[in-house]
């Protein structure tokens, strides 16, 4: 892990970002505050296990709609392959593209991973429920799929 790497704790202020998103537009925590956010980091698009969780999301969108909750799905790929992403599986909430890894960083999430004996830097998939004020209220690190979008709408209810 790099030494600039931060570690987010429960009770603390989420960091601000502003990055390019989806469709052109750009993707900014600041924009949302008042509603509560569901901020997940996946390693990349169209990836069988990101792929599973993104449409979760999107399946779970109006129950989160009912609880005022936005949803951002964060990685390094570029605005272009989340446009691909976001069309080819119907997704109905922002993708930011975070290509020079300053989010990850800021909330903790990238990290060393292995993979068959073999190390690199990568993104652990890691989602952080943010309340109305800013404030991170939950936090799933190293996120297993199955069950993961009812355990963080359940939280979402909660705020």
């Amino acid at each position: 892990m790099s030494p600039k790497t931060a570690s987010i704790e429960i009770g603390q202020p989420a960091p601000d970002f502003s990055v390019p998103g989806d469709g052109g537009g750009a993707v900014s925590l600041s924009a949302l505050k008042g509603k509560p956010v569901v901020l997940y980091f996946y390693p990349k698009d169209d990836t069988p296990g990101c792929t599973k969780e993104a449409c979760g999301f999107r399946d779970a969108m109006p129950d989160f709609s009912k609880a005022k909750a936005e949803i951002i799905g964060v990685s390094k790929d570029s605005v272009r392959r989340h446009d691909s992403f976001k069309a080819k599986y119907d997704l109905n909430f922002a993708l930011a593209s975070d290509e020079d890894g300053a989010i990850c960083e800021a909330y903790g999430v990238w990290v060393k991973k292995k993979n068959y004996g073999r190390e690199y830097m990568g993104i652990e998939r890691t989602t952080f429920l943010i309340d109305e004020a800013g404030i991170v209220r939950e936090i799933w690190r190293k996120v297993r799929v199955d069950g993961h979008v009812e355990a963080v709408l359940e939280a979402a209810k909660g705020l």
